[in-house]
């Protein structure tokens, strides 16, 4: 991943984005700003928060309508150690709507974790202590909310039951084994869920897709409905080792 837009002198002076872009930076800025205690902005082709914390839509993967991109950058004068690539996808009736659902999703999920970290209110998620059973061993960590969606009458079994977990504990073991990325801010999303017999889990760390985790996670016994399907997602934030 390059970082060359992170070398411009202002914000201001980069292209102006195109539309959908545009609706995923205004959704975000109005959706952070609303829950944080500092304000976000749209400015050029980023959000920008306190400090020297944006956002930026990046494209990097091919996926559905809904489907959404984001680079966060907790100091944009060091990109390269501090960027923490996400994906997030959403649905709905038109682009629009799934864009807006998308957005939604991930400002309760990595949104939650991101300002959680940056405001340490206790507000937004949960913090854990590297010694903290529940949270992830020898680290720092913040997990944001957990969100959940699907069809048939059993659709929030697997948020409710992820709402319940200690997760970062159960995919702790593969990611160590695996060794992480680099020593201080990782972000890790967990999805996973099931249609009509369909299952599915993936642990991103960092945007790539670290298997051991994702079968750790699919062979956890979180609810398959019968009839319908149901799904949920969450982020955290390995902020630093103890």
């Amino acid at each position: 991943m390059g970082w060359g837009p992170w070398g411009r002198k202002k914000a201001d002076q980069a292209p102006e984005p195109d539309p959908v872009t545009l609706i995923v930076l205004r959704q975000l800025a109005e959706r952070l700003d609303a829950r944080s205690g500092s304000p976000w902005r749209v400015q050029g082709d980023r959000v920008h928060g306190p400090g020297r914390t944006a956002i930026m839509v990046t494209h990097e993967h091919e996926g559905t309508e809904g489907h959404v991109d984001l680079l966060v950058v907790l100091d944009t004068d060091r990109p390269e150690a501090t960027s923490i690539p996400d994906c997030v996808s959403g649905f709905g009736a038109t682009r629009e709507e799934k864009l807006t659902r998308a957005v939604e999703m991930w400002v309760s999920t990595s949104g939650a974790a991101l300002l959680e970290m940056l405001e340490q209110r206790g507000w937004h998620g949960s913090r854990f202590a590297p010694q903290d059973p529940t949270g992830f061993p020898g680290w720092h960590a913040v997990q944001g909310g957990v969100v959940g969606w699907g069809v048939g009458p059993e659709h929030e079994r697997a948020m409710r039951w992820a709402a319940d977990q200690d997760l970062l504990p159960l995919v702790a073991p593969a990611l160590r084994a695996e060794g992480l990325p680099r020593d201080e801010l990782v972000g890790v999303k967990l999805f996973f869920g099931s249609l009509k017999g369909n299952e599915r889990a993936e642990v991103r760390v960092n945007g790539q897709e670290c298997p051991a985790a994702s079968a750790a996670l699919l062979a956890a016994d979180w609810p398959r409905p019968a009839e319908g399907g149901s799904y949920a997602r969450t982020y955290a934030i390995l902020v630093h080792p103890a």
